[in-house]
């Protein structure tokens, strides 16, 4: 049997991985030739690779590993847990203690009336449960023409099929004959991309009523469902004008439109609430779950439903749905230490009164490099935008992306993860991060945005479109 535990040569992983391992989200060829980077253990905020460079993880993995890595409590829980019920389902009125006390947990510190929650392994599954729970919800109504779900260009809910027909980026629609019929999408609140010449709050209440545009011209008769991240992702950490959510809330109030809250980035602490929804002062009717509840230690997605919504499905008949891990005990236990972790040791005060301030101050600075246009923080969420000419907000002459990725791989050289979105770079830092460590995240992404801003000027590549 292969061992790996005390690993082989860097070199000879990469072959070994080359070989056989198809990468998510990774463009093969370019793989092949630059080789993987494999990251072998983690502590706090920082990664080790299999060369020994420590690099500060500004990712939180994939948005997820909120409580930072290394926390022993984490594996007891899931050790415990393994050797009294490794597994058991929860179809077919059966149940178990670990995902009857998490249901229990998040009912607590859920917003008020979100007393109920239907289980998956990841933010994917769980989407795709919303798409069949609020057809079948509009159908036990009496109103089964009701199906189209509403999302926005640019977000990110997943990448299954539902799920990345929610999501509204074109590379993933581009493959796999996306998206299924029946989900349609409307403008980002993208201001300083996409706002021209109005001010911000002009923006925000003009890309909200484009819903209520779209609900008109589909009839409401027709509308299910409108579904947004609180603040986008994976799409850029797009934070919305303040004008932006309430409009949206009273579009949906207004025109009987279930809202999901997409808070698979947004939740357990992200935006120094449990939830982004209680930070955005938003009202929904299903909120989508995971990353963050086990701050990525085990696979947990799912849906947190109001009240109301839950008593339909449950007065009529069986819900034909549902995955062999959902509620999975092991997974459940883990989420339910981290939910303790969280709490006991005050990660949300900490992200409010130190962590979010800092770094939106230490953030902040960033905007006084020449080549850094939009400068944006919300919680533990920031991006910048890198641009050649910061008054006209300018996109760069070359395809987009082409900045955004030197700048990332500048960021690895640098020690720091950092993420690009076509030519903005983005962060998300474990929750736990201290000051001084966000010190350190901003120097490093300083030092890479200033080396790629020196490479465009010497390959004559920093001019505007």
């Amino acid at each position: 049997m292969l061992q790996i535990t005390n690993h082989m040569p860097t070199e000879d992983l990469r072959a070994l991985d080359a070989a056989h391992h198809l990468h998510p989200f990774t463009h093969g060829a370019e793989l092949k030739e630059k080789g993987v980077r494999i990251i072998t253990r983690a502590r706090g905020v920082y990664l080790t690779d299999s060369d020994g460079n420590e690099i500060l993880d500004a990712m939180s993995g994939l948005w997820c590993v909120n409580i930072g890595y290394g926390r022993t409590e984490l594996a007891e829980v899931a050790a415990r847990q393994m050797r009294e019920l490794p597994y058991y389902n929860t179809f077919f009125q059966t149940t178990h203690v670990p995902v009857i006390a998490l249901a229990a947990r998040l009912a607590e510190i859920a917003p008020e009336g979100m007393d109920h929650a239907f289980f998956a392994s990841s933010g994917s599954e769980a989407n795709d449960t919303n798409i069949r729970l609020v057809r079948h919800y509009w159908a036990a109504m009496g109103k089964p023409d009701k199906q189209v779900i509403v999302s926005r260009k640019n977000a990110y809910h997943g990448s299954t099929m539902g799920g990345a027909s929610l999501g509204g980026m074109q590379p993933m629609h581009a493959q796999g004959g996306l998206p299924i019929p029946g989900i349609v999408h409307i403008d980002q609140p993208y201001w300083w991309g996409e706002g021209g010449d109005m001010d911000p709050a002009e923006f925000g209440l003009a890309r909200a009523r484009q819903l209520e545009q779209t609900i008109e011209e589909l009839g409401e008769d027709k509308v299910a469902a409108f579904i947004a991240e609180p603040i986008q992702g994976a799409g850029g950490v797009i934070i919305p004008p303040e004008t932006y959510w309430p409009e949206i809330q009273r579009i949906c109030d207004e025109h009987e439109i279930l809202l999901i809250a997409d808070e698979v980035i947004c939740g357990f602490g992200r935006t120094g609430e449990w939830f982004g929804s209680q930070a955005m002062n938003i009202r929904p009717d299903i909120m989508t779950i995971a990353k963050g509840v086990t701050s990525g230690y085990q696979p947990v997605g799912g849906s947190i439903v109001r009240d109301t919504v839950a008593e339909v499905l449950n007065a009529h008949g069986e819900f034909f749905h549902g995955y062999t891990y959902s509620g999975h005990p092991v997974a459940a236990a883990v989420a339910l230490e981290n939910l303790r972790i969280i709490e006991e040791e005050e990660v949300l005060r900490h992200v409010r009164e130190v962590a979010a301030p800092h770094l939106a101050r230490a953030w902040a600075r960033l905007g006084e490099h020449p080549m850094v246009g939009d400068v944006q923080s919300f919680g533990m969420l920031a991006g910048v935008a890198l641009t050649p000419d910061k008054e006209r907000r300018a996109a760069f002459a070359s395809p987009k992306g082409t900045v955004g990725q030197r700048c990332r791989e500048r960021c690895f050289a640098n020690g720091v993860v950092m993420r690009h979105v076509g030519d903005r770079m983005i962060v998300c830092p474990p929750l736990v991060i201290t000051p001084e460590e966000i010190d350190t995240m901003v120097d490093r992404a300083w030092r890479a945005i200033d080396e790629t801003f020196e490479q465009l000027r010497a390959e004559d590549l920093f001019r505007p479109a």
